[in-house]
């Protein structure tokens, strides 16, 4: 008997921690066919909601933000990247130089979601900007991926040059600090359950596999 789980992944397309969790999600998820059969949902998160349309160099951003030293960021940097291509996502700490803010491409997500193509679209909001080092609040480049992702580019560029969907995002972000989700990625399976954090495929296998017995004895 396969399981129907709905799965709220809480993050933002700026996380390094969120990419790496969502490719050990889905891998988890390919072990789990016939199991678990997910209705996933990206919501928004901004790790840095008050940053300017000119974004900040990455590593004078991340010792004012944690504290560290520049060595210390960069040893960090090249842990996520590890961590990354064990579960087939490919950092680059080069390209990836300053840090923006992501409103707009939780805008296009929302809309994304209604469209039926929320997780390309956000795979490939991950890839543009941890990958590649593609500014993700330029309209030009958040247009682009539109496209790329099978949405309707003109819809896109119209939606960015408007505030539509501006107020649902910020209810569903206020959603989840109320929720007292303050760190992402953060995986909410069935409104009740969280897995925190990019964890190993493992994690997610177990969790979920649990989650699905649990259900299926309930639902008897």
């Amino acid at each position: 008997m396969t399981a129907r789980l709905k799965i709220d992944f809480v993050s933002d397309v700026a996380c390094p921690w969120c990419a790496v969790g969502l490719n050990a999600l889905q891998l988890a998820l390919q072990k789990l066919v016939g199991e678990v059969q997910a209705d996933l949902h990206f919501q928004p998160f901004e790790l840095n909601p008050g940053m300017g349309p000119e974004g900040q160099d990455t590593m004078e951003h991340l010792t004012q933000k944690y504290g560290g030293t520049v060595e210390q960021m960069q040893a960090n940097q090249e842990v996520i990247a590890r961590r990354g291509a064990e579960v087939g996502f490919a950092f680059d700490l080069e390209r990836r130089s300053r840090v923006y803010n992501t409103f707009d491409a939780h805008r296009l997500l929302h809309w994304a979601e209604e469209e039926g193509r929320q997780l390309a679209l956000k795979q490939g909001l991950l890839k543009a900007y941890l990958s590649e080092g593609r500014n993700p609040s330029d309209p030009e480049v958040l247009a682009s991926l539109a496209r790329e992702a099978g949405l309707d580019e003109a819809r896109a560029r119209a939606i960015l040059a408007s505030d539509e969907y501006a107020q649902q995002v910020r209810e569903r972000e206020q959603y989840y600090l109320d929720l007292g989700i303050h760190s992402v990625p953060s995986v909410i399976i069935n409104e009740r359950h969280l897995v925190q954090g990019g964890q190993p495929v493992e994690v997610f296998v177990s969790a979920l596999r649990q989650l699905a017995a649990d259900y299926a004895t309930t639902a008897t």
